[in-house]
C-alpha cells in the first residue's frame, strides 16, 4: 500500500510555493498523486489517499492539542480559510471522480487512519509492503514494523530512524511543541499561558526512565507518570 497523508502533500507545496490560487493547488494536488502512483505503484501497490476530519478525538481528551496553530496562521501572509476550502474541495473531487481510494473518517486525522493500515498489514501473514508519503516524523514509530518505509515530500527523502521504539520513548517524554503538547515535567497548559516555559527534561532522566520503562510508575512521581500517560 502507498499511504498518503492527503493535507501533508497539499501544505507542503503550498508553503513552498506560496500558492493561493485554486486551479493552481488543484494541479499541484493531482499531479503530486499522478507522481507518487507511478513512482511507487509497482513496488508497494494500491494508493490511499488518507485525510484529516475536523476536530478530533485528541483535541476532547486534551483540550490545549494544537492551541496556537491559529495564532501561527493568523499571523501568516496565507489565506487559511480559502486554501482548506480549496483542500476540501478538491478532496471531493478526487472521490467522486478518480480511480484513487480515499478515506475519511469523522473525529480522525490521517495519522490514525495511516497507523491503523499500517498495523493491519501485520496480522494474518499479509505483510504486505507499506510506503507512508508524509513529512510527519510521528510516523518513525511504525517503522518498528519492518515492512514500512517513509518518504517526506517536504524534505523529498526517505525518513527513517535506527531505533523507532527508542523515538517514541523520547518523544513521549519530550512531548511535541508544534502539537502543544508539553513534556512531561510540564503542566497541559504550558503552551497557551503566557509566562509559562517547559521544565527542562535532562538526558540522565531519560536515561533513567528507559532503564524502568517496564515500570515508570515506580520511579516516577505521580504528576509525572499522570503526564507520560497524557502524552503517550
Amino acid at each position: 500500500m502507498i499511504l498518503v497523508d492527503f493535507n501533508q502533500i497539499a501544505l507542503s507545496n503550498i508553503f513552498v510555493q506560496k500558492l493561493n490560487d485554486e486551479n493552481m493547488i488543484r494541479h499541484m494536488i493531482l499531479n503530486s498523486l499522478r507522481m507518487y502512483n507511478s513512482k511507487y505503484r509497482k513496488e508497494y501497490g494500491n494508493m490511499v489517499i488518507c485525510c484529516d476530519a475536523g476536530n478530533t478525538w485528541r483535541k476532547e481528551y486534551f483540550p490545549f492539542y494544537k492551541a496556537n496553530r491559529k495564532k501561527s496562521r493568523d499571523k501568516s501572509d496565507l489565506d487559511f480559510n480559502e486554501i482548506f476550502r480549496i483542500l476540501n474541495l478538491v478532496r471531493e473531487e478526487i472521490s467522486a471522480n478518480l480511480p484513487y481510494k480515499l478515506i475519511q473518517i469523522d473525529g480522525c486525522e490521517a495519522d490514525d487512519i495511516i497507523a491503523t493500515l499500517a498495523m493491519e498489514t501485520q496480522e494474518f501473514g499479509k505483510d504486505e509492503k507499506v510506503m507512508i508519503i508524509s513529512s510527519d516524523k510521528d510516523f518513525i514509530q511504525l517503522q518498528k514494523y519492518g515492512n514500512v518505509s517513509q518518504f517526506s515530500p517536504m524534505q523529498k527523502k526517505s525518513v527513517t530512524d535506527k531505533n523507532p521504539r527508542m523515538y517514541l520513548f523520547e518523544h513521549v517524554i519530550r512531548g511535541d511543541s508544534g502539537d502543544g503538547i508539553p513534556n512531561i515535567l510540564s503542566s497541559d497548559d504550558t503552551f497557551v499561558t503566557d509566562g509559562k516555559r517547559q521544565t527542562p527534561v535532562s538526558k540522565k532522566k531519560i536515561e533513567h526512565w528507559l532503564e524502568n520503562a517496564e515500570n515508570l510508575k515506580s520511579v516516577m512521581d505521580e504528576d509525572t507518570y499522570r503526564n507520560y500517560q497524557r502524552n503517550k
